[in-house]
């Protein structure tokens, strides 16, 4: 279920898509040194398109003000934010915009479920985190179980390929075990979890699952109902929108939690869990944002925003990056001294995002991302808040991991000029 659901190879070096759509992004077109900047730092945020850019600029030019308002410009404040939940509710599924939550960030929001979630535990209650998981979605839960004398359980991931297998989550659970938090897919080296099964046994012993979906959303369809999870996270500047953290929850949890909100704010569900003045120019650049990838899948004259135009444009997008993750995987496998980290199959594509997490023995993370810098390529090295993973491989000491993702914008040019800059370190 959480795997992409398709496993088709593309044909090799086709850059349909990218080349469609290149233009649409102002960035791209920067230039080190007289030659075109390589984005291959994906998994930190992509570039965004020429809409998203103008419809933050429209509001901000035409329509700015705070909700609530009988003049217009806040009458059409509140639209913006009506037609960001509702793309938002499509582009994840959801039952009904209700169920769509706005925030600064998929962290905060988090943080804001935790405390919220907390007040219903007891002492002795026990939490699942996973080793996989970037630390948003292990801290809250590790703070909120400290106030509530709570157990937190940590499920580590099975070498080599850095997956999460049922079988070692169920020795972890109980009939104690409240809350199962996962990962969509690691934003370390790429892996996507097959969710389905995991969220089954933690449903299995009356536990609630929250997803962080926030690395998956750039890469594949999220259908919160199809998952049957009980809360799911990302945030849209991962997949081509502003900084806005999006939260999906079951309709009668939003409802029934406790919300740490000021007392003459909305009592119900979403406004209660929206604190303070939302940004209002980022929602209209995320309505613009989701649009974008129906555009990708929509028909002429079809709905962009339609869910059949955003499954479609995300089909496609997998499509693209799965050639991508193919290319690249098959360049660097007889690179000396390279070790990548994960899911190293070609024919395993479908289950990993393009992203990579690797060591060299020539140079550390650091050196190694200093020198791709100097080229001309942009790189991340490090932990990337994903403290589990470099924990439970042994990297902390070395400086963590050398990561590099491609967006569906990168090209096979773009993914053998990568290859060839980590040969020549």
């Amino acid at each position: 279920m959480g795997y992409f659901g398709y496993n088709r190879m593309n044909t090799p070096f086709d850059d349909s898509l990218p080349n469609a759509i290149r233009r649409r992004f102002p960035a791209l077109a920067h230039l080190h040194n007289g030659h075109p900047l390589l984005f291959a730092d994906g998994p930190g945020g992509t570039q965004v398109p020429d809409s998203v850019i103008a419809a933050i600029s429209d509001y901000l030019t035409n329509h700015n003000a705070n909700s609530g308002g009988v003049f217009a410009t806040s009458r059409e404040t509140m639209t913006v934010i009506a037609e960001a939940r509702l793309a938002a509710a499509r582009l994840l599924n959801a039952a009904a915009p209700e169920e769509i939550v706005f925030g600064h960030n998929m962290t905060s929001l988090t943080f804001a479920v935790s405390r919220a979630l907390a007040r219903t535990w007891q002492a002795g209650d026990e939490m699942v985190v996973t080793a996989l998981d970037h630390d948003a979605n292990v801290a809250p839960w590790l703070m909120a179980a400290e106030d509530r004398g709570a157990v937190v359980k940590t499920l580590p991931f099975a070498m080599p390929d850095a997956t999460l297998r049922v079988e070692d989550l169920c020795t972890l659970l109980s009939s104690r075990t409240r809350l199962v938090a996962l990962t969509a897919a690691a934003n370390s080296v790429g892996t996507i979890p097959d969710l389905a099964p995991l969220i089954a046994a933690a449903h299995a012993v009356g536990a609630l699952v929250y997803i962080d979906a926030v690395h998956y959303a750039p890469h594949g369809v999220i259908d919160v109902r199809a998952w049957n999870c009980d809360f799911l996270a990302c945030s849209a500047y991962k997949f081509g929108g502003p900084h806005v953290g999006i939260l999906y929850g079951r309709a009668e949890l939003l409802e029934s939690l406790t919300a740490y909100k000021v007392r003459t704010s909305s009592p119900v569900a979403p406004g209660k869990w929206e604190t303070g003045t939302q940004n209002f120019s980022a929602l209209a650049g995320l309505h613009a944002g989701i649009g974008y990838i129906g555009s990708l899948g929509a028909a002429v004259n079809d709905d962009p925003l339609s869910r059949a135009a955003l499954v479609a444009g995300m089909d496609r997008i997998g499509v693209h990056e799965q050639a991508l993750s193919q290319h690249f995987l098959n360049g660097i496998a007889t690179i000396p001294g390279l070790h990548l980290y994960g899911i190293t199959d070609v024919q395993r594509s479908a289950q990993r995002t393009p992203t990579f997490g690797l060591t060299l023995t020539s140079c550390t993370p650091r050196q190694a991302s200093e020198r791709l810098a100097a080229q001309g390529i942009c790189v991340w090295d490090g932990h990337f808040y994903a403290k589990g993973v470099v924990d439970q491989l042994g990297l902390a000491d070395q400086g963590g991991l050398l990561r590099m993702g491609f967006a569906h914008y990168t090209t096979h040019d773009e993914v053998e000029r990568v290859v060839a800059a980590l040969r020549g370190l």
